[in-house]
């Protein structure tokens, strides 16, 4: 039989174990949410450090790619280094769609890496047909389209012009109204006071002149006006009917751009695309398009040069025509589309020249122009000739010497033809023609 004092001692050393016990215990949990809380620790330290790794690598990439909101749209469509040396510019036929007809055809440019771009009216009523002496209305340009056939729009056009247009756009008055006020507006100034009225077309037009926001009704009113409901129009200083239209147009289109893109507007970028879905019809591939947004956006709107095809208006056959001034057009695209010098900026060293195209490949016409500009020739027309079969030939027309004209035609040809034809209202020295032997 144990003795009191025994038990006391066994108690004791027992009470000893199970603190001993509950003592490591609490200690191994200490242990343990330490050695956890380091975990803890280290796993945002490291989350962090890929943070500041991956935000470095994005403004690196922001940086590279112009940095500022360009740098950072092009960074986010996944454009490199070598995206932005390898693009080129853009050329687009623009189309404004009302009632099936285009009662605004446009042809655009865009170079972006020069920041530069033009925006040429065509007038809608620009004769397409082969005698305007018995002309009828499907000889205007803008009947091409009646049925929505873009394309022949564009063919139409390339011929009138010399270009090659491969894309289009083709905007639905509808897109214009919604795109107006999703951006609250547009400030712009009313040059006349604007008063029409056309219960068949279901139009309206009530504008003051004036400085004024523009909603989108009010938008599509100004776009649409030619004259007053009393026959009274723009001033013949700013261009009547179509011609004061076009301007009015060009300097509408210059202002929404302007005042569209901008950081505030990139958060409606959703609903711009809604709006494009809804009412744009284009050719443009998407992963194209996509390049050119982050440089539009930094776009400086001073650098768009605005004008319209020169030409005149006339009634033959009892139908209006818009009679397009040929080689003042030609001078326009030379200089608007090709990078060449006006009469005011040339070379006086060297001879003047016009490039017509006699084939049907619209890419000859370039090849050629940029071979006489990289031997410092002035190019100040260019455009199209009637198909010329296996002829390409050199045209003096203002008594330029032998050797000249034969260093003129060894630009492209030690073949070509050197014929001379002196014609003393000529504009240039030399006409070559490219014929399908070129």
């Amino acid at each position: 039989m144990k003795s009191k004092h025994m038990k006391n001692d066994e108690e004791y050393n027992k009470n000893i174990k199970n603190y001993n016990r509950l003592n490591k215990n609490r200690n191994n949990k200490k242990r343990k949410k330490s050695k956890k809380g380091k975990i803890i620790k280290r796993i945002i330290l490291l989350i962090f450090i890929i943070i500041i790794i991956c935000v470095a690598v994005f403004a690196g990439k922001v940086a590279s790619n112009g940095g500022g909101l360009k740098g950072f749209l092009a960074t986010i469509v996944g454009q490199t280094e070598e995206t932005r040396k390898s693009m080129q510019e853009i050329q687009v036929l623009i189309l404004g769609e009302s009632l099936n007809l285009t009662d605004t055809i446009m042809i655009g440019r865009y170079d972006p890496n020069a920041q530069k771009a033009s925006l040429i009216s065509v007038q809608r009523d620009t004769f397409i047909g082969d005698n305007p002496n018995y002309a009828t209305a499907y000889d205007k340009i803008n009947s091409v389209y009646q049925g929505k056939y873009p394309e022949n729009s564009l063919k139409e056009i390339n011929e009138l012009t010399g270009l090659n247009l491969q894309y289009y756009v083709v905007v639905d008055t509808e897109a214009l109204r919604e795109l107006v006020d999703l951006i609250g507006g547009v400030e712009f100034d009313v040059p006349i006071d604007m008063k029409y009225k056309d219960k068949k077309q279901g139009l309206y037009i009530d504008l003051k002149a004036g400085k004024q926001v523009l909603n989108g009704d009010q938008a599509e009113q100004l776009l649409r006006f030619r004259h007053n409901s009393d026959g009274t129009t723009y001033p013949a200083s700013y261009g009547t009917q179509d011609t004061g239209r076009m301007r009015t147009q060009r300097n509408f289109i210059s202002e929404l751009i302007k005042q569209t893109v901008t950081p505030n507007n990139i958060l409606k970028l959703g609903e711009f695309i809604d709006i494009a879905n809804k009412y744009v019809k284009t050719n443009i591939p998407i992963d194209l398009l996509k390049d050119y947004i982050p440089y539009a956006v930094e776009f400086p709107i001073d650098n768009l040069v605005t004008d319209a095809l020169p030409g005149e208006a006339k009634q033959l056959n009892g139908v209006w025509l818009y009679l397009t001034d040929t080689e003042e057009a030609q001078k326009m695209i030379a200089e608007q589309f090709f990078d060449c010098p006006n009469e005011e900026n040339i070379n006086p060293e060297m001879p003047t020249v016009q490039i017509l195209n006699g084939t049907d490949n619209p890419e000859k016409l370039k090849e050629v122009v940029n071979k006489y500009k990289e031997k410092g020739y002035n190019v100040l027309m260019v455009g199209n000739a009637e198909k010329t079969a296996k002829t390409t030939k050199v045209t003096n027309l203002t008594g330029k010497t032998k050797d000249e004209a034969k260093a003129v035609r060894d630009v492209i040809s030690e073949d070509a033809k050197i014929v001379t034809d002196k014609d003393k209202d000529s504009e240039v020295d030399f006409k070559i023609t490219i014929g399908e032997d070129f």
